[in-house]
């Protein structure tokens, strides 16, 4: 997949009501489903508790995903961010040319965010290569 691919993708879930666990934008999302959706992928349901700062297990989806880890001040659109937007919270969001997707738990639906998340980054992941890139 390119970036724009992703980055549609991603853009196709907004809208879609939020359910923790949820894996099908028929019936909702969570953070992970929003990634699955725009990574064209289908992941189980989580492995880890949304507390805990258990981020290395969303690390292994990723990997499963056959994303590739990057430097974090490197991510551009198309790219997945592990993000802890609160003590012991982990979240996933993918960047868009003007912001981010991701599941807001908050406001119940998947949304796009203006600009770069404020939350610390985890980790960033690379679903493309940047190779076939013009």
């Amino acid at each position: 997949m390119t970036p724009e691919e992703i980055v549609a993708s991603a853009r196709r879930c907004i809208g879609v009501r939020f359910r923790p666990q949820g894996r099908d934008p028929a019936t909702g999302l969570d953070c992970v489903g929003v990634a699955g959706v725009a990574f064209d992928r289908t992941l189980p349901p989580a492995r880890y508790p949304a507390r805990g700062r258990n981020w290395e297990l969303l690390a292994t989806d990723a990997i499963e995903m056959g994303l590739r880890e990057i430097v974090p001040g490197e991510a551009r659109p198309g790219d997945l961010l592990i993000v802890e937007p609160g003590p012991g919270q982990i979240h996933t969001v993918v960047i868009t040319p003007t912001g981010f997707v991701h599941a807001d738990a908050r406001l119940r639906r998947v949304v796009e965010a203006p600009g770069r998340p404020e939350w610390p980054v985890l980790a960033a992941w690379r679903g493309y290569n940047e190779t076939r890139l013009p």
